[in-house]
């Protein structure tokens, strides 16, 4: 029998006394208004098929009220997630252990929320969110999506903030807003976890992100001291073959003429694609560089943060370490 009410184990409404006797608590506030205005005035564009809306202008203005009360309910703070800097990843049940480790559930315990803020994990966690939106988002839970959602908030508010690059996170949300398209364009053959209307809404906040990042003003430093265009030609040389991102290297020789001379180096780029490609490799991927990542015990079957440790019990802990990159990461809960 299909269940078309309310989750009965959901935290339910909040009250609050007053005069006139007991009120529900309706959490809007005039900065939630002006956020869902926007996303009004961009509903109508959000989803095509051909030539043809999938969702009439009827339909969306029927559903304004309805979307926003979604929302509202989805984005309130009942959901806890866990902040532990290592797991545990069983990949069968035992007589110790029942059931097996998830994406959704590794996901929702490791400190990602955190780790946006370490400059050295931050472009990890991004690739990571990118894989996932482009493959594996439908294979996360409910409480994984949510969780999912709210790092991505917090990403996006730390780029508008301190500038910190935008190009990474434009690429997520391109990726992010394409899946979300194709999902809801196949509602009914695809699993969506959750009211259709808070899909819809996520798409639109998603659209509203990419339109800030699209209208973000690098503020320019103000530094007496030395700068970038101060160093010798040959320190300035020696940073542009550290990097390992061939559009770092253009971005960075369009700050100054010689930048950009030196950006054009042929030695730079030959270089660049020995580190990446083999010999007879003709194709991708390229070679991957974070500053910190998850490493992962095969010993222990425990999956961390290198800073933080884990209570390994090998005699030797460092020849069991293993790095795990983003796509491995994934990997590790394919059954």
């Amino acid at each position: 029998m299909p269940f078309l009410g309310q989750d009965w184990r959901s935290p339910g409404w909040r009250w609050v006394k007053t005069e006139d006797g007991w009120k529900r608590f309706e959490p809007f506030s005039p900065a939630l208004e002006n956020k869902n205005n926007q996303l009004n005035d961009i509903s109508h564009a959000v989803i095509l098929t051909g030539d043809e809306d999938i969702y009439t202008t009827e339909d969306c203005e029927f559903a304004a009220k309805k979307r926003k009360k979604d929302h509202c309910r989805n984005n309130t703070n009942s959901q806890c997630f866990y902040r532990e800097n290592w797991i545990y990843v069983h990949k069968e049940s035992t007589r110790e252990r029942h059931g097996y480790c998830t994406l959704g559930e590794a996901f929702n315990r490791l400190d990602f929320s955190s780790a946006i803020q370490d400059i050295r994990r931050f472009n990890y966690v991004v690739k990571l969110l990118q894989l996932i939106a482009k493959s594996q988002l439908t294979s996360l839970s409910g409480a994984a999506q949510k969780n999912y959602f709210n790092i991505l908030d917090k990403i996006v508010r730390k780029v508008m903030e301190d500038q910190y690059n935008p190009r990474l996170i434009k690429d997520l949300l391109q990726d992010l807003s394409s899946t979300l398209c194709i999902l809801i364009r196949g509602v009914g053959k695809s699993v969506l976890v959750g009211n259709i209307n808070i899909w819809i809404c996520r798409l639109e906040t998603i659209l509203l992100w990419q339109q800030q990042l699209k209208n973000l003003q690098m503020n320019k430093q103000v530094n007496n001291g030395l700068t970038l265009s101060d160093l010798p030609l040959h320190m300035l040389s020696n940073i542009l073959h550290r990097l390992s991102d061939g559009w770092d290297i253009i971005t960075l020789g369009q700050v100054t003429p010689t930048l950009y001379m030196l950006s054009e180096d042929r030695q730079l780029w030959k270089k660049l694609c020995q580190y990446h490609f083999a010999e007879k490799q003709k194709c991708y991927p390229i070679k991957e560089q974070y500053g910190d990542t998850l490493h992962f015990c095969r010993h222990c079957s425990i999956l961390f943060w290198k800073d933080g440790g884990h209570p390994c019990t090998a005699s030797d802990p460092n020849t069991c370490l293993m790095p795990v990159s983003p796509q491995h990461f994934i990997d590790l809960f394919k059954f």
